[in-house]
């Protein structure tokens, strides 16, 4: 009587990593621009360069064409503030879910529930390797911890989400990265499991995952020393001074560098996208009065503000996951940042 695989009820081929790279290969002067983009964000955090790092974009990218839009206005945007607000791009392809739910563009590109993953993962590489011909740096969010094999040579910071952040395979994985990885608190607002996960992070690991020929290995890693805490609020906002101020004291007491950034959206708005502007503002001002500690933001934007559902004509440029800040008032207050920032 069989014992194995009884709840599988199909096995589908997966394109290997190598081949996908072949197709859509990463060219010499990405390849530079994605070495310098991951350079200045390492200096921003170290505090050798004074800008703020803004990672600003989609909760998640559904349609890679409004993606590529919003990309071409961000990088007049950046442009325009590039003295003092270092801009990277938001481009997440995965969504972790409470329950059940569309699970991101990589997992089910059609919205449909089809999971034409090898679909998926070649349109989330052609996009990263769009965005870094537009001339922005992307950022994104590791939650399947095979996927970032088919695309890490184009991402210039990475995260690791609140309901992954005690997730054991998800430090190692972090502890592998080629770029500087923010780790959040938990969704109740715990900041000592982030500041875990970042010393974890910071050390050799071996677990098991994917060559690029897509062949099962155990990956050595040699430690990720730019790992750093993002706020996101939980029960309840922890933007504020205090908030901020405390957290500081958690890293510096597990003998860390007390290097922030904020997450302006979820718990830190209420999931009001409308309150993100307010966040930002306030955080700036914290770097006025004198916390150097704190380096960047994370904005939730895209071309139209709001959120809609799943089903039916879909409005073009706008969120179906967390509600986003529409583009203009994201453009607005990027300028003023610029503005405020010292």
């Amino acid at each position: 009587m069989p014992t194995d695989n009884l709840r599988i009820t199909r096995t589908h081929p997966l394109i290997s990593p190598a081949v996908l790279e072949e197709e859509l290969p990463l060219t010499a002067a990405a390849s530079a621009r994605v070495a310098d983009w991951r350079s200045t964000i390492q200096s921003i955090l170290a505090g050798e360069d004074q800008r703020l790092l803004v990672i600003v974009g989609p909760c998640s990218v559904h349609d890679p064409e409004a993606a590529r839009e919003y990309a071409e206005r961000l990088a007049t945007v950046s442009a325009e503030v590039a003295e003092r607000v270092f801009c990277v791009m938001r481009v997440y392809f995965e969504k972790p879910r409470t329950v059940v739910g569309w699970k991101g563009l990589i997992n089910d590109p059609g919205l449909d529930g089809t999971y034409q993953i090898n679909r998926g993962l070649r349109l989330a590489r052609g996009l990263l390797a769009d965005v870094a011909e537009i001339g922005l740096p992307a950022a994104t969010e590791f939650l399947d911890t095979t996927f970032g094999q088919y695309y890490t040579d184009l991402v210039s910071w990475g995260a690791i989400g609140a309901r992954t952040v005690e997730s054991q395979i998800h430090r190692e994985l972090a502890s592998g990265l080629s770029m500087p990885v923010g780790i959040k608190n938990r969704t109740d607002g715990d900041v000592q499991v982030a500041i875990d996960a970042i010393r974890a992070a910071a050390h050799r690991h071996l677990f098991p995952s994917l060559t690029k020929e897509g062949a099962p290995a155990i990956l050595e890693t040699s430690g990720n020393p730019d790992c750093h805490l993002v706020l996101r609020g939980g029960r309840s906002p922890n933007y504020q001074a205090e908030a901020v101020g405390a957290a500081q004291a958690l890293l510096r007491d597990a003998g860390l560098a007390d290097t922030v950034m904020v997450d302006c959206s979820h718990a830190n708005s209420a999931k009001d996208p409308e309150r993100q502007p307010e966040t930002a503002r306030d955080v700036v001002d914290q770097r006025r009065a004198g916390n150097r500690g704190l380096k960047g933001l994370m904005i939730e934007s895209h071309l139209v503000g709001g959120r809609q559902d799943i089903g039916g004509e879909l409005r073009y440029g706008q969120s179906i996951t967390d509600p986003c800040l529409d583009f203009e008032t994201t453009r607005a207050l990027l300028l003023e940042l610029a503005d405020r920032i010292t």
